[in-house]
Formats: C-alpha cells, sequence, structure tokens
C-alpha cells in the first residue's frame, strides 16, 4: 500500500476528495508513477504533481487514469468538474475596491417661516415645498434597503441551522441513480460547539448527525458530516478538540491516529474505509 505525503491543509476539499479518489484507485491498480507514465500521455513528473496535490490533472489525464486503472470514468469525471470549481476558487483575484460615491447634495436652506394666519396656524398652501425643490431621499431609501437584507439573513440563517441538525443527516445525498446531490446547508456560530450522544445499532455507531459512510472530508471541510465524525473519533479515543463541525488541524490529527490504528493510509482525510473504522 503506497505512503502518500499529506495533502496540502490550504488545498479546496473538492480537490481534495478528487486527489484521493485517484491516489485510491492507483493503490488499487498496483501500478507505480511509471507504469502510469508508460500507460497513458503524461509523464511520471506530471503524475507526481497531480497525485499530490501540487497541480489538478487536466479532464484528459482522469479519463486516462480510469482507462489504465479499470475505474469509473463517469464518477471520476463528475468529482474533476466540482473539483475545477474549488481550484479557480482559491485563485480567484480579490475584488476591486468599491467605486466611491459623489456626495450628497447640501440641503437646501430653509424657506423663511410662513405667516401664521388669524387662527394662529400655518395655512395648508404654506407647508407644502416649493415648486422645484428636491427632497433627499437617498439616505432614507438606503436605510430601507440594510434593515431589508439584515432581516432576511436573520431569517435565512434561524431556518438553515433549525432544518440542518433536526434533519439527522448531512453531507452528500444521492438520487436514484447514484449521482451526489448539494447537501443541506450547515451554517457556524463563532465558539459554537455541538453535543455528542453515540449509540451502537446493529454493530454500527452512530451520533445521530449524519448517516454518511461515502462523504469525503478534507482540512476546511465543514458541516453536519464533520460533527458526526469528531463525534466517533471523541468515541474512539482519538481527540479531535472542539466537536465544532469544522475539520481543523486537531482533527486532522485525530483522524490520522485512528487511520495509524486501523492500518489505514494516514493522510488525515475520512473517507469510506476511514468511516469503516469509526463507526465499528
Amino acid at each position: 500500500m503506497s505512503r502518500w505525503k499529506g495533502l496540502p491543509d490550504s488545498l479546496d476539499h473538492r480537490v481534495v476528495r478528487l486527489v484521493v479518489q485517484l491516489r485510491r484507485l492507483k493503490d488499487h491498480s498496483g501500478l507505480s508513477l511509471a507504469s502510469l507514465a508508460a500507460g497513458t500521455s503524461y509523464s511520471k513528473s506530471s503524475w507526481e504533481r497531480y497525485l499530490n496535490g501540487k497541480k489538478l490533472p487536466p479532464r484528459d489525464a482522469v479519463r486516462e487514469l480510469a482507462r489504465v486503472c479499470g475505474g469509473d470514468a463517469t464518477r471520476l469525471l463528475a468529482l474533476h468538474e466540482v473539483a475545477l470549481e474549488g481550484w479557480h476558487a482559491e485563485r480567484a483575484e480579490p475584488a476591486a475596491p468599491p467605486v466611491p460615491q459623489p456626495e450628497p447634495d447640501p440641503p437646501a436652506a430653509p424657506d423663511p417661516p410662513a405667516p401664521e394666519s388669524a387662527a394662529g396656524t400655518v395655512p395648508a398652501a404654506a407647508a407644502a415645498p416649493a415648486p422645484g425643490r428636491r427632497i433627499p431621499v437617498g439616505p432614507l431609501v438606503l436605510s430601507a434597503l440594510a434593515v431589508l437584507v439584515v432581516a432576511g439573513v436573520a431569517l435565512l440563517a434561524t431556518r438553515t441551522w433549525q432544518d440542518g441538525p433536526a434533519s439527522g443527516h448531512g453531507g452528500d445525498t444521492r438520487t436514484a441513480g447514484g449521482t451526489p446531490t448539494a447537501a443541506p446547508s450547515f451554517i457556524h456560530r463563532l465558539g459554537e460547539t455541538f453535543e455528542c450522544r453515540v449509540r451502537s445499532r446493529a454493530g454500527v455507531l452512530s451520533a445521530g448527525r449524519s448517516r454518511t459512510d461515502t462523504a469525503i472530508l478534507g482540512s476546511g471541510a465543514t458541516g453536519w458530516d464533520v460533527v458526526e465524525a469528531q463525534c466517533l473519533l471523541h468515541h474512539q479515543g482519538c481527540d479531535p478538540g472542539a466537536v465544532d463541525g469544522i475539520v481543523g488541524g486537531k482533527t486532522m490529527r485525530a483522524v490520522k491516529r485512528l487511520q495509524a490504528r486501523a492500518g489505514l493510509p494516514t493522510d488525515g482525510i475520512i473517507g469510506p474505509d476511514t468511516w469503516k473504522a469509526l463507526r465499528r
């Protein structure tokens, strides 16, 4: 079994998922990097960069790896398409600074007070603004928009937070055809941690946060799958630190300890084999 170097912590989790699958396919095939170079259009040094997260492999390289190693090309190409978005997101240029807005016009000088009527009140005609006089509405409109945006974000955050743990599972869900679909949203609030209640059903451990056994969780991953994994790591005696739903350095070190104990590659990435070790 190959001993791979740990992937960079800064690597987007979508790229990590693709690289892990390519590594496993290569290991299962028993081919060396030199054999991959001989059977594909890419050199040994290119495969070394692709499989160590230094460079995203081209789509054709993924297709050729699936061919020579006997893998599922359709699934790997779908993972590559998602990884390509993560690769570009890491290298996206920072947004341009906002264009300064012109200063609003100073308020017009107040009109002289209208003469009072005999009854001591201002006539109705005098209360209306003079023809052609502008009423500043910009600040009022901006304030109203800001209130609406804040209220919408708060409502969305509350709804998402309620939907997440109540569903009982997170991570990738799959349609009848096996195609991954969008995961329930997960919003982490600063300093918040989650309670762990691990139970065994039919010999399978569960913390009730996610039922997945296939999600790929690398550095920086977040969500209910991560909460589930952190609870199971605690139960297995491998302290991941705070159960906060975020894969950080301490969680990855705990995963490596579990992988070493189970005889798995110690890459710190939770995949199907590591899930099996966590749940038994």
